[in-house]
């Protein structure tokens, strides 16, 4: 297999993305879900960090780049279809959520609706100054 013949056993979608879950290598709580293209699991896997692709920016996206909760790629796992990828990662910060929350899984489905159970541990304005969106 050529150095990169791994990306050709991994199922991409349509548009050429991959969903990617991140998850705490120290605590294994799911941190996150986002996508990845060919060019972000390459540059994850050079530079050690997690860099995905923004749907919403169109563009590549290095977890942290504003907010400075970066995610040092600790480990990539490849589920048994082939179309999930699983980030083992250090959490920079104690942050993965743009709301300031550890987890993006902060709400919880209770009495017919998801209320947040996570508490902030840092405002958005705090994190962004002011944009709250990374």
């Amino acid at each position: 297999m050529s150095d990169e013949g791994f990306l050709s056993q991994i199922k991409w979608s349509g548009d050429g993305l991959v969903p990617a879950i991140a998850q705490d290598a120290a605590t294994g709580r799911v941190l996150m879900l986002a996508w990845m293209t060919a060019e972000s699991l390459r540059l994850s896997l050079a530079e050690g960090r997690a860099v995905y692709w923004s749907r919403s920016r169109g563009r590549l996206w290095r977890k942290g780049e504003e907010s400075g909760h970066i995610q040092r790629l600790k480990e990539v796992r490849l589920d048994c279809d082939g179309d999930a990828l699983l980030l083992s990662v250090e959490q920079v910060g104690g942050i993965a959520c743009h709301t300031g929350r550890e987890s993006c899984f902060y709400a919880r489905f209770s009495d017919g609706a998801f209320t947040p159970v996570d508490p902030v541990l840092k405002t958005a304005e705090e994190i962004y100054g002011g944009s709250g969106d990374e």
